[in-house]
Order: C-alpha cells, then sequence, then structure tokens
C-alpha cells in the first residue's frame, strides 16, 4: 500500500498551481454563496436548528474533498439525508431539542462508520447493483414530503409535529379556515422572486435574493397588517463548535438500522454524482475511496457539530461549471462559507418562516428529476417498477424501510435478469466465403444443424441464480432433441461458482449415461484455474476441456453414433466429408 492510497490528497495535490487556486478559488465562493440558504434550509428540513446546516457544509466539504477520489464533487448536507435524518429521529426526541441534536450527531457518527467500512473493505462495486432509479424514486417522493411539512409554514394552519403524509393533508384541508394570507404571500413572493431571477441571472444566487426579497416584504406587511410573522431567528456567528455524539449501548442499538439507511442513501448519492460529473471532467472515480471519503467526512463531522452528508448534485454541477480544477474549489467554499456566515449570520434573524418555506418548495421541486421519469415510464417496466415501489413507499411508509425495499427490489430485478441468461445455439456456417467456417447463431441465419452434437454458447456467468435456467436449457435438448453430447463455448462466461460447478457436473454424469457428455471450448483462464481447484475439470474429465472449436470437434466426432452419420444430409463438420 502506497502513501497516496492512505492519503489520496497527495495524488492531486502535486497538480496544484497558482492558476488551479485562482480558478478553484472563484468555484469556491459561488459554491459558498449557493450553499448559504441550502444548508439553511437543508437544516430545517432534517429538523435542526438552520447553523448546523451550516456547520454542515463547513466541515464535511473538507474532509470529503481531502479523503475522496472527485475533484468536483462537492460534499455536505442534502435534501434526501436531510429528511431520512428528520424521520429516523423524531420517533424518538422533539425536533429542534438538545436530545434530538445529539442524536442527529450519533446517527452521522454511525452512518460515517458504516461508510467507512464498506470503503475499507474495498465494497464500491456494490453501487452497481443497485439502480439509479431507486434515488429518482426516493428524492422524488421525498420532495413531496419535504413541500407537504412546509405547508403549514406557508398556509399558517396548525400540523402538530411528525404527522405521517396523509394525516398532514387531512389536517390542512379540515383547517382551511386558518390559513393566513400574509404568509403565503411571503411565501409567494420569495419563491417567485427565486425563479425570476433564476431566468433573467442564471449565475446569480437566485435563492439568497428571494429570501432577502422574502424577508423585506414580510417588514412592510407586518408593519401594514400589525401581524406578528414567524421568524427563523438569529443563527450564532461563530464556527463549528466541538460536539459529541453518544457512545451509549443503548444509543447504538436505537440507531443502528436508522444510520445503514443514511449510510446507503449517502454513499448511492456521491458516487453517482461523483461519476454524472467525471463523465464531463474525464475523470476515473474509485468508488471504494469515495466510500473511504464520505464515512470520514461524518465521522469527524460528528464531532464538530455537523450532521449526516454526502455528495451535492447542484453543488457539483455548478462548481464544475465554475472551472473548478482540483477538489481545493470544496475546500476553499467550506473557507469563505465560514467568512459570510462570521460577517451576516445576525441577520438572519429577520429571515421569516414562512420565506424560507417559499425556498424549500423550490428546493423540493427541483428534486424531482422528471426527464429521468418520463423515460423510465416510456421504456422500461422493470424500472418503473422501481421507482413506482421506491416513491410510494416513500410517501407512506418508513423512509428508510422505503430506502432498503427501493434497494430490494433493483437488487431483485438485477439478479432476475442475471439468471436468465441469453443461450443461443450456434452452428457452422459451411457457406462461408472466407472459408473460415466461423459459429453462427441460427437466429441470425438459418444454418443446418448436426443431429448429434449440439453447441450453445452461455453469454453469462455460471452460478447460483442462473445455474437452473442453465439445467433447463439442457434438459430441454436432450428431451425434446435427443442430443446427448453439448458444446458449450464458455468465452462469455466470467466464473462459475460451486453450486454452478456441482450442477454441471451432475448435468455431465446424466449425459454420460447416454452415451454423450458436456465438451467446454474458450473458458478463460482465471474461470479454468478456479475450476481446476475445485476439482470441477477433474469431475468432468480434462480432455472435456478445449481452447478452440476445431480440437473439440476433432475430439468429439469419434463419438458420435456412427449410424446416425450414415444418413446425416447435414455434413457439417470437416471430419464427416
Amino acid at each position: 500500500m502506497t502513501l497516496s492510497n492512505i492519503f489520496p490528497f497527495l495524488s492531486w495535490f502535486k497538480f496544484v498551481s497558482k492558476e488551479s487556486i485562482k480558478a478553484d478559488m472563484a468555484a469556491g465562493i459561488t459554491g459558498a454563496v449557493i450553499v448559504l440558504p441550502q444548508g439553511v434550509a437543508f437544516a430545517t428540513i432534517a429538523g435542526l436548528p438552520p447553523q448546523y446546516g451550516l456547520y454542515t457544509a463547513m466541515v464535511t466539504p473538507i474532509v470529503a474533498a481531502l479523503f475522496g477520489s472527485s475533484y468536483h464533487l462537492v460534499s455536505g448536507p442534502t435534501t434526501a439525508i436531510s429528511i431520512v435524518v428528520f424521520s429516523a429521529i423524531s420517533h424518538y426526541a422533539q425536533p429542534g431539542s438538545q436530545e434530538f441534536i445529539s442524536m442527529a450527531l450519533t446517527l452521522t457518527f454511525l452512518a460515517g462508520v458504516y461508510q467507512f467500512a464498506f470503503g475499507v473493505a474495498r465494497m464500491g462495486a456494490l453501487v452497481n447493483f443497485v439502480s439509479h432509479t431507486v434515488v429518482i424514486g426516493f428524492t422524488a417522493g421525498a420532495a413531496i414530503l419535504i413541500a407537504t411539512s412546509q405547508m403549514k409554514h406557508i398556509l399558517g394552519v396548525h400540523v402538530a409535529k411528525g404527522e405521517s403524509f396523509l394525516h398532514t393533508w387531512i389536517h390542512i384541508f379540515g383547517g382551511m379556515h386558518e390559513i393566513q394570507v400574509v404568509l403565503m404571500v411571503i411565501a409567494g413572493v420569495t419563491l417567485g422572486t427565486a425563479l425570476l431571477i433564476k431566468k433573467v441571472l442564471p449565475k446569480a444566487p437566485n435563492l439568497l435574493i428571494g429570501m432577502i426579497v422574502g424577508s423585506l416584504v414580510a417588514l412592510v406587511l407586518e408593519k401594514g397588517t400589525g401581524l406578528t410573522v414567524p421568524l427563523v431567528g438569529e443563527i450564532p456567528a461563530h464556527l463549528p463548535p466541538p460536539s459529541h455524539p453518544i457512545f451509549s449501548m443503548a444509543m447504538i442499538k436505537q440507531l443502528a438500522p436508522e444510520a445503514f439507511a443514511v449510510a446507503l442513501l449517502g454513499l448511492i448519492e456521491a458516487v453517482s454524482i461523483s461519476r454524472a460529473v467525471a463523465t464531463k471532467s474525464n475523470q476515473r472515480i474509485n468508488s471504494s475511496q469515495e466510500f473511504i471519503g464520505q464515512g470520514l467526512s461524518n465521522m469527524f463531522g460528528s464531532f464538530f457539530s455537523s450532521y449526516a452528508g454526502s455528495g451535492s448534485f447542484t453543488r457539483s454541477g455548478i462548481n464544475y461549471a465554475a472551472g473548478a480544477r482540483t477538489p481545493m474549489s470544496a475546500i476553499f467554499a467550506a473557507v469563505f462559507l465560514m467568512m459570510i456566515v462570521l460577517l451576516i449570520a445576525p441577520l438572519t434573524a429577520y429571515l421569516p418562516v414562512a420565506a424560507m418555506g417559499g425556498i424549500i418548495l423550490l428546493v423540493a421541486y427541483n428534486l424531482i428529476d422528471f426527464h429521468h421519469i418520463r423515460n423510465t415510464i416510456k421504456f422500461s417496466r422493470s424500472e418503473t417498477a422501481i421507482l413506482a415501489t421506491t416513491f410510494f413507499a416513500t410517501l407512506f411508509l418508513e423512509l428508510e424501510f422505503a430506502i432498503y425495499l427501493g434497494v430490494l427490489v433493483s437488487i431483485l430485478f438485477f439478479l432476475a435478469r442475471t439468471s436468465t441468461p441469453n443461450i443461443p445455439t450456434l452452428s457452422i456456417d459451411v457457406d462461408d466465403p472466407s472459408g473460415k467456417r466461423k459459429l453462427i447463431n441460427i437466429q441470425k441465419k438459418p444454418l443446418k444443424q448436426c443431429p448429434q452434437l449440439k453447441i450453445i454458447r452461455i453469454d453469462m456467468s455460471i452460478y447460483f441464480g442462473s445455474i437452473n435456467f442453465i439445467q433447463e436449457r439442457i434438459a430441454r435438448i436432450c428431451e425434446s432433441e435427443r442430443i446427448y453430447h453439448i458444446m458449450i463455448i464458455a468465452t462469455g462466461v466470467n466464473f462459475i461458482d460451486l453450486a454452478g460447478a456441482e450442477a454441471l457436473v451432475q448435468e455431465n454424469n446424466r449425459l454420460k449415461q447416454y452415451g454423450g457428455g458436456l465438451y467446454f471450448v474458450g473458458l478463460k483462464s482465471s474461470v479454468y484455474e478456479f475450476a481446476a481447484k475445485t476439482c470441477f475439470v477433474q469431475r468432468i474429465g480434462n480432455a472435456n476441456f478445449f481452447d478452440s472449436k476445431t480440437e473439440a470437434i476433432r475430439y468429439i466426432y469419434p463419438r458420435l453414433d456412427k449410424e446416425i452419420c450414415k444418413t446425416c444430409q447435414s455434413l457439417l463438420f470437416k471430419e464427416c466429408q
């Protein structure tokens, strides 16, 4: 193990120059301005005091940048994880209370431990087995939950904390007579301003400007109507203070399942986003190293008043678009945010809760990936099932369970696809003008077949999930076509597990009873080596493994029934001549 494996920032730090620092500082300033309103909004969604979103945006990006693998990923508070944190802890403690904060920090530490352990175990490839549609469905459902949670602040209708999605809307419709028009105007102006700025000045901090305009409108309406407008309250103007998670066994047992859900969602988000940005920057992402970076950022952050974070698609995309060259841009963004908070934090005392609600509505709307959802519904039934399952589970079940269910359905569909490998029948093209006598899929070109030797190709690995399908295919050949010599072109087989090896031995023994057998051509060296270690080759017979079809046919031909050969019209093999 090299030093750069332990300290991955050494691999990119040597590329830092005056030019890259200028570019990264410019991108960092943009990122700091963008994350300021987002951090406040995300902490509100998580049920934490607003400053905790800013603390997370100060600490998490630095550690994740130093120990991750992506040059452009910006970590910090995210909407999806924020709502999972709220859902996980609101059952046990009052949102915003000191107990709630302590539990959130403990949850963050445990999630970081899971992520770090996955990274050290080099389990980054696991993300490949989870469809991105799980994240799309979950975030779409979370967006609706987030919007629902803000309606009481925007409308002024009283809804008890911790109510479910359905009960919240029942209370809202039942309390229509309580609606306060002033709050609706403040939220509407804030939302409208943010949308207008985004359209007219795309590069301007639209969320921040919207919050400022909403605050000014609130002041005017408050003086004009005499009504008291609820305010967010002043954010302390200081850097993230030290904190300590609760490490009692009772607390760990209580939060460990929820922490696993947070860790899983965070990893899927971070790796998906870093890969999406990497396709534009032509960078290769090390998923396992990204796991380590995310894990360390959450573990370290939990000791500095930061709750669970992950990669942010919005901030990472803007970071790349702003010209960032190295992970220093994420570090600069965190440092500039610290400076901004020290200067303007007291101004949040004038920020109306309704204005924050309007901003959160916009954040929630931007979470929904309408383009991906339309394409999924249009082109893939299996992905649509994953999308719908995750979406409705998010709305009506516990959020942690919704994540598990989405991942489980995704894996089940993956296993279903791999358990039914493509097994085409091949035959020799005797009319090939080049004279190479290639093996051709008979579905692509109708060719004569040998009545005694069946040639098939298995285009997937042979393992416990697929072996039943393969056995059924072999059984149909024996029972329907009365062919007992079966040649398997194994160039597409990447591995054979013990269950697959045992089943193939059984099939070979069954075929031998009829004077036939299984013959393998083109088995990869790594697969053959494993097969030899497990005695698979010995039990099948070393003579039944070949490097080329020519060798295989030369070996099999003398074992065919010559009485059938006399009347055969196919004459496929050179030996038939």
